[in-house]
């Protein structure tokens, strides 16, 4: 069986996430989404409210669960019985972080493999990032995320729409 997780802090998720959820699904027999803890950031929204969101986004894909984590993902693996690490990239800019990653993950342990998918090109520009910064402004987050976390969103930023 060939279980992938797909990382990161989803914080908050944006359409560009779901497509490569519903994309890498369908390469392989599991995909886990694996929500990062970490305790340095100071994130949006709390790791519960993240992973209920995408457990809300996902709960029509057979194949995918979602999941918490925090420390090494290589170590989170191990106790997943996961060998494979789905990333998205955007821009060349992300490839080499991405691959720099991919390396010292296999370094750590020769069993994970990465696959990188290029992003749907009606969300290369689109990051959480960017979704934060336009909703404490007030600004339109429509095309960035699925329209039930909309409120939600501006409601971190006491802004009423």
């Amino acid at each position: 069986m060939k279980r992938a997780i797909y990382p990161g802090s989803f914080d908050p998720m944006t359409f560009g996430h779901i497509d490569m959820i519903e994309r890498s699904s369908k390469i392989v027999d599991e995909l886990v989404v694996g929500v990062l803890n970490n305790s340095a950031k100071n994130s949006l929204f709390s790791l519960d409210e993240r992973v209920s969101m995408i457990k809300e986004m996902t709960s029509s894909i057979p194949n995918v669960t979602v999941a918490s984590f925090d420390g090494l993902l290589v170590d989170y693996m191990k106790e997943i019985d996961a060998t494979i690490i789905v990333r998205g990239l955007r821009a060349v800019t992300d490839f080499e972080y991405e691959l720099q990653i991919a390396q010292t993950n296999h370094v750590e342990n020769p069993d994970v493999e990465t696959i990188f998918l290029t992003t749907n090109l009606k969300y290369s520009y689109l990051s959480s990032s960017v979704v934060r910064e336009f909703a404490s402004y007030g600004g339109d987050i429509s095309k960035f995320v699925p329209e039930q976390f909309i409120e939600r969103i501006y409601a971190k930023y006491n802004i009423i729409k």
